[in-house]
């Protein structure tokens, strides 16, 4: 059932003033609020073709500061956006907390115009109300308050709404082709989208139906909604969020201690595999842009693993045009006011091209657990959130692979030594670097967790066996073009 506004009508004319005054004011002492509690707030405002949504969201975004509001109209993905995962030119602009985005269009709109035209049958519909269930709920479980609109109007109205925009020469290019089609197509539309709010109406991010019929009771029902909400949601706001149990097949991992780190290669077998695993693979590089594949690539290890060398010998195989090396550090202040997937999100890689990460989102399960950087709940539900994101981007296409570089602790002692007494090497150790080591059990024990609840069939963990840096070095390259030959064919162009 959608969630109802709580007039039954509309007021008459002098309550429906005083009325709109009250809550203009309460918005705008809630904002202040807002960022003491640190609350990132989207407002999704969707609805009929006339409907005025963009005039309703002028006007309520009159109350808010405008130092701490954006607003996007969303209007087709273009070529450049669709050359990324769907999700991605939404979840980029999700504000920061404290903040208000306000969404003119956004993931309904896209959906249900595909559906309308056809190009999203029943399966690729069905795919994408599960990614959209998922982005929004992954968003309120990180803190989001979420507000889903939808501006109603009746075919009359809104046929009398284009008349008149069309017979104006100042307004007559609000009118397109499909708010015309829309009119004549309003029962198959209205199908479409009541059918879509019954598959994405979540106690999470409930839909509310606004009375676009008049543009001030319209904005009376908003501005009443967000300043209920916005209540609420600081009362509420230090109560834990149940944690999401995987869904996903996993694959039985070993534990690290279980590992055997005797491999080893000679220098003659290490530079004959070098050099055919990377001709085979800048050939791979081609034929992988052709067929517009993604690729990301994404490292975590001990310090001084070996990681840095390990992806030297990839890249150096690569056109540089076409990939690109994210070192990850502690995120910068922007970064750590939004989801903390957010900083990754917005540095995926285009279709055909290669993202390498040099350290990743699993940090939420090991640095920022073990840090207390975030809440025990906070880390518990990341393991879930983490396989729907990588699901997400394997439903995109990508070619997902992951490296854990293992190395001994006698090992890592031995190549901090060494950094330490070489003047060249030194910027490379550093007392965090220490200090890190003196927790290596408790790392241990929140890798082994990591990886065995993170090693999905779509995206397995894979160990390198880094205490012989060659070894390790071939088989990387070895599973990379292992990899990519399961997806673009192992015969020669």
């Amino acid at each position: 059932m959608l969630k109802k506004i709580q007039y039954e009508k509309k007021p008459d004319k002098e309550v429906l003033k005083e009325r709109l005054r009250a809550e203009k004011e309460e918005l705008f002492s809630r904002q202040m609020k807002l960022k003491e509690h640190k609350l990132p707030v989207i407002v999704l405002v969707e609805g009929f073709g006339t409907a005025g949504k963009g005039a309703i969201i002028g006007s309520v975004i009159q109350s808010i500061d405008p130092r701490f509001f954006k607003v996007s109209a969303v209007t087709r993905a273009t070529p450049e956006e669709k050359r990324r995962p769907w999700l991605h030119r939404f979840f980029e602009k999700i504000p920061e907390e404290g903040k208000f985005q306000f969404y003119d269009s956004g993931w309904m709109d896209e959906i249900t115009r595909g559906r309308l035209d056809g190009s999203l049958d029943d399966i690729a519909y069905a795919g994408r109300i599960d990614s959209v269930r998922r982005f929004e709920r992954t968003l309120t479980d990180n803190g989001y308050l979420v507000f889903k609109f939808f501006c109603d109007i009746t075919k009359k109205e809104q046929k009398k709404r284009i008349k008149s925009l069309k017979n104006n020469i100042d307004t007559a290019w609000r009118i397109d082709d499909y708010d015309k089609w829309q009119n004549r197509h309003y029962d198959k539309c209205r199908e479409v989208f009541d059918r879509y709010f019954e598959d994405t109406n979540t106690p999470n991010a409930p839909w509310y139906m606004i009375d676009a019929s008049s543009k001030k009771w319209a904005e009376l029902q908003m501005l009443t909604v967000i300043n209920d909400g916005l209540e609420n949601a600081m009362q509420n706001q230090a109560k834990s969020v149940p944690i999401m149990q995987n869904t996903y097949r996993l694959k039985k991992m070993p534990l690290l201690k279980d590992i055997p780190l005797n491999c080893s290669l000679t220098q003659e077998k290490y530079d004959t595999e070098l050099k055919e695993l990377q001709d085979r693979l800048r050939e791979l590089h081609n034929r992988l842009y052709r067929m517009k594949v993604p690729v990301i690539i994404a490292y975590e290890g001990w310090d001084a693993a070996g990681k840095g060398g390990n992806i030297k010998r990839i890249t150096g195989a690569l056109d540089p045009r076409g990939f690109e090396v994210c070192p990850i550090a502690s995120p910068e202040p922007h970064e750590k006011a939004r989801h903390f997937l957010w900083r990754f999100w917005t540095r995926l890689p285009k279709d055909g091209h290669i993202t390498i990460f040099d350290r990743t989102w699993y940090g939420r399960v090991m640095v920022e657990r073990l840090e207390g950087f975030c809440s025990e709940n906070d880390w518990k539900r990341a393991y879930n959130e983490i396989n729907e994101f990588e699901k997400e981007l394997r439903d995109w296409g990508a070619v997902i692979i992951k490296f854990w570089v293992q190395i001994d602790k006698d090992t890592q002692l031995k190549r901090f030594t060494d950094r330490q007494n070489t003047p060249e090497k030194q910027w490379k150790i550093t007392d965090e670097d220490w200090r890190n080591r003196e927790k290596w059990d408790a790392y241990e024990t929140a890798v082994d967790e990591m990886i065995q609840k993170t090693s999905t069939e779509f995206a397995p963990w894979h160990i390198l066996e880094s205490n012989d840096k060659k070894y390790a070095r071939i088989k990387a390259l070895r599973i990379v073009v292992e990899e990519l030959e399961k997806v673009l064919g192992a015969g020669k162009e």
